[in-house]
């Protein structure tokens, strides 16, 4: 007797519900990711083989080949605290709204004198045109921001602190630019801090590569 054969068919898949889920969620990835903050100026920092990540909330000091210094209080900080308190301390004069134009402001380069008028100024001036943040033997203004900072983080954990505070030197800064910075630091009793490197592989045979192959 013949076999009856079934006729077969082409299976359809209907994708336009998976397209709208592909859609949200590419939409929510968009609107949820953290950007990378931007940089003051693009500084060539030393290499190293530490690959410790560092923190989302942090208070970054760059420092560029002219010794130039910049501070960039990041938005997860209390960038509008610190502001008001050396607002306070040094007399600067801010107005509320002066103050909160100051607080958009991706970072600081200016002494602190030039504040008030840069903030009224018909234009911003550019990163690489700025004079930076004095820290000469002289006038070291960034003890003065430190001053702030330990201000406002008073009573809290001195290591999270300590943990916030990075420092991105370009590799040919020289180095009574850096020890000016450290000064800063060491004036407000912060021992510890971190630099920012270029991450690079261990070199193979080194003592460091021969105990991480050892654990």
């Amino acid at each position: 007797m013949p076999k009856v054969k079934i006729p077969r068919k082409s299976t359809a898949i209907d994708m336009t519900a998976m397209c709208d889920v592909a859609f949200l969620l590419l939409s929510f990835f968009i609107l949820a990711t953290k950007q990378k903050p931007p940089e003051v100026l693009s500084v060539t920092p030393p290499a190293s083989v530490s690959s410790k990540a560092a923190p989302d909330k942090s208070i970054l000091i760059t420092l560029t080949k002219e010794g130039k210094a910049f501070l960039m209080l990041g938005d997860d900080t209390k960038k509008g605290e610190i502001l008001q308190n050396i607002n306070d301390i040094k007399g600067i004069g801010l107005t509320p709204g002066e103050m909160a134009k100051w607080k958009k402001a991706a970072f600081i380069g200016l002494p602190l004198n030039q504040i008030k008028s840069s903030l009224n100024a018909a234009r911003e001036i550019p990163a690489d045109k700025l004079p930076g943040i004095p820290t000469d033997s002289t006038n070291n203004e960034m003890i003065d921001w430190m001053r702030s900072i330990t201000n406002v983080y008073a009573g809290t954990d001195q290591k999270k602190l300590e943990e916030m505070l990075l420092v991105k030197g370009d590799n040919a800064a020289l180095y009574p630019s850096f020890k000016r910075i450290k000064e800063a630091f060491k004036k407000n009793e912060i021992y510890k801090f971190r630099i920012v490197t270029n991450g690079e592989a261990v070199p193979i045979g080194s003592e460091l590569y021969k105990k991480g192959n050892t654990q």
